[in-house]
């Protein structure tokens, strides 16, 4: 077989500029946050416009900029008057964790996940705090720095998208043409795919932060704002947030209130997950997304190998993205526009 006609073929030059694609954003792999900010902000406030611009005859760079001012004021006074009240929250949380260890406990299970504390010398890390909180408020002001400019890539974006188009569309007659075919084949597939399922997760994740407070301010519970932004950030991981969210969530009902409040908490959280499960995801999830929980949590395992904490979140769009690209589903299971 002549090699040029091999290399000629569209599946084999499909392949090797998929890899190449992998190959540079791996090289790029200390700007991936970055990256993965830019892309989720841009898509999501995207979609913002155009359901706002279909209900609001404002022009659309206008309404670009209100949006960016809007959301840009609303974290500048959520920081300025929010900081202070979550970090005291956190210090009382923190209090109640620990107070729920050092509660004397007669019951096999809970003298049991002492037992397991105590051997991995959780007391240890208690007392490391201090180095522990400097290096958490270094790592949020580095995230801050990276949100910002993502924000500000995906306004400019935004802003000129049009002329972004018609200029990208110059590269169909270059002498990268074939490059250009082949990277809007893979690009329209991740919007497409990877786009819509993190859509999905973040409306999924603010439901079930709004329905999981209105039910904790029910019973009480203290340090409503961490809560809050913890189940908003767990809610984004499919199937496995709401099981991890669980964890505080118990063990702050046991030290207000024992385990009757444990019992309220486990079913009102049951209760959630049923809407999310029967209702959220089939209007808002297509049935290539839906995967059986031992394939999401296996993707989880390992995204969360490769990408850390990103893996959690990205591991499942990732997934329904390479599925998509292999067409392992057939249309009736494609994610809908």
């Amino acid at each position: 077989m002549d090699v040029a006609a091999f290399f000629q073929k569209k599946g084999v030059k499909r392949i090797i500029i998929f890899a190449l694609i992998v190959l540079i954003l791996y090289s790029l792999r200390s700007m991936i946050n970055l990256i993965l900010l830019t892309f989720i902000f841009s898509y999501l406030m995207n979609r913002l416009i155009e359901f706002t611009a279909k209900r609001i005859p404002v022009h659309r760079r206008v309404l670009v900029l209100i949006m960016y001012v809007a959301i840009v004021g609303i974290l500048t006074y959520g920081l300025v008057k929010y900081f202070p009240i979550i970090t005291a929250e956190i210090s009382q949380l923190i209090v109640q964790i620990t107070a729920f260890y050092s509660q004397p406990h007669d019951n096999a299970i809970l003298s049991f996940i002492e037992t397991i504390i105590s051997k991995n010398q959780i007391a240890a890390y208690l007392e490391n705090g201090l180095s522990f909180l400097v290096k958490s408020f270094t790592d949020i002001s580095k995230t801050s720095v990276q949100v910002m400019i993502a924000l500000i890539l995906s306004l400019f974006f935004l802003l000129e998208k049009p002329r972004l188009k018609e200029f990208t569309a110059k590269f169909k007659d270059s002498k990268l043409a074939p490059f250009y075919y082949e990277i809007e084949f893979f690009g329209k597939k991740f919007t497409r795919t990877f786009g819509k399922v993190i859509e999905a997760q973040f409306v999924i994740a603010l439901v079930n932060t709004l329905l999981t407070i209105i039910a904790l301010t029910i019973m009480g519970f203290p340090q409503l704002f961490v809560l809050a932004i913890l189940i908003f950030f767990l809610g984004l991981i499919p199937v496995a947030g709401v099981i991890i969210s669980l964890i505080p969530l118990c063990m702050i009902a046991y030290t207000i209130g024992g385990f009757i409040k444990v019992l309220y908490v486990v079913i009102a959280i049951m209760i959630i997950h049923a809407v999310e499960a029967y209702i959220l995801n089939p209007k808002l999830m297509s049935a290539k997304t839906d995967l059986p929980v031992f394939y999401t949590f296996i993707v989880l395992i390992f995204s969360q190998s490769f990408f850390g904490v990103w893996g959690l979140i990205i591991g499942i769009p990732v997934f329904v993205f390479l599925l998509d690209v292999l067409e392992v589903t057939n249309k009736e299971g494609a994610v809908k526009p």
